[in-house]
């Protein structure tokens, strides 16, 4: 058998490396995906990198748009931002082993060669973007790309199957409901048995979208129908969660860093950031979609959290637990309920976190000493240092 190719792109095309940076994408979450690229747009050091921004409209296409942060922010009182056919000229990508070339096509004139990539930045969150499908159009092409490779990225993205892999690791998980497409129209009857099975309240969540999108607290059986249905609104696999009675809502960064090695070469080590809180304001039931990216005085992000030094010391060890369990790189979000009994447990694990400088992944992380630009060029350069291929 032919040894798997490792290192067929070793340097850069020039001194400033080039970074496309793709954002929007089909999912639900195209507008928080442009407003992590508003971020980033913004604080990439343009001394040390040559930025290429790249938008995916929601019905696909790959354009080259502008280089503004403000046209990709939210902003109060305006639209939120979106992609569009008309923001710029088609982005065709290499598929190639090697090429490693982005194409500019406009109607009329054939395409032109716009030059090489040495790594994408994909900030896409959700479906078509976070859950392996863009990882594995990159792979495809043989580019390098910050954040987690394809099984990573499709496992952490479905919840269910994110604790079937956790609980199997023997991580701590809290009791959960899988409706896989079709169940509920086929048989509601047995789908409600084993949801009430879980107690009241529960929540009842799409399992392969993030930022809140179509998440619902069920408190009482004649709720749960609606509550399902707003779910299979953004994915027909639901997934409905135990509810964690007054858990303190936790949150761990983890970023890779490269060491060396005795015999030479690097090895790319998970660390633990300072743990976060998230403390949602009296009259909100959870961290909704509208607390996170819209009503600014209803949730505080406390970086670092105010907690016993060993419940902090419990939480990181466990986060890397669970950015080894689901075999991440790059970087994690560890989203965990720390209960009443001093108890925690995993929530979720998001391979591609929200990423504006407000962030709570960013936050954590200047909590912990490393500034937002420093944060973004750590992310590039452990990319550009990682093999392509299988790893």
């Amino acid at each position: 058998m032919a040894e798997p190719r490792t290192e067929p792109h070793t340097e850069p095309q020039s001194e400033r490396p080039r970074v496309a940076v793709v954002f929007g994408g089909r999912s639900s979450e195209h507008a928080i995906s442009c407003a992590t690229a508003a971020g980033v747009l913004a604080a990439l050091d343009r001394s040390q990198w040559d930025v290429v921004p790249v938008g995916v409209t929601p019905s696909g296409h790959w354009v080259l748009v502008d280089d503004d942060p403000a046209r990709w922010s939210i902003r109060e009182g305006a639209p939120l931002p979106e992609v569009g056919a008309v923001d710029g000229p088609g982005v065709l990508v290499p598929l190639a082993t090697d090429d490693r070339a982005l194409r500019v096509s406009e109607p009329g004139a054939p395409p032109r060669e716009l030059g090489n990539v040495d790594v994408v930045l994909p900030l896409l969150h959700g479906p078509y973007g976070e859950d392996g499908t863009l990882q594995g159009l990159l792979e495809l092409g043989d580019v390098r790309y910050v954040g987690s490779g394809v099984l990573a990225s499709a496992l952490s993205m479905d919840k269910g199957f994110t604790r079937t892999v956790l609980a199997a690791a023997g991580l701590p998980v809290g009791p959960w409901v899988t409706l896989l497409p079709g169940q509920w129209e086929a048989d509601r009857e047995t789908c409600e048995q084993r949801v009430a099975a879980l107690g009241w309240p529960v929540f009842v969540k799409p399992a392969r979208a993030g930022s809140s999108m179509g998440v619902s607290k069920v408190s009482a059986p004649g709720e749960l129908a609606a509550a399902v249905e707003l779910a299979a609104c953004h994915d027909p696999k639901v997934v409905v969660e135990a509810a964690v009675p007054s858990p303190r809502e936790v949150e761990v960064g983890v970023l890779q860093e490269l060491v060396d090695l005795p015999g030479g070469g690097v090895h790319a080590v998970p660390r633990a950031s300072v743990v976060g809180e998230i403390v949602v304001g009296a009259g909100r039931d959870f961290y909704d979609f509208e607390a996170k990216y819209l009503d600014d005085d209803a949730v505080r992000l406390d970086s670092p959290a105010d907690l016993p030094a060993d419940v902090a010391d419990r939480a990181r060890a466990l986060a890397l637990e669970v950015f080894t369990a689901v075999g991440a790189e790059g970087l994690a979000r560890v989203d965990l309920f720390l209960t009443a009994d001093g108890e925690l447990l995993v929530n979720e694990v998001n391979t591609m976190p929200g990423f504006t400088a407000s962030s709570m992944f960013p936050r954590l992380w200047a909590a912990t000493g490393l500034a937002y630009p420093q944060l973004l060029d750590r992310l590039l350069r452990l990319a550009l240092a990682r093999r392509t291929g299988l790893r």
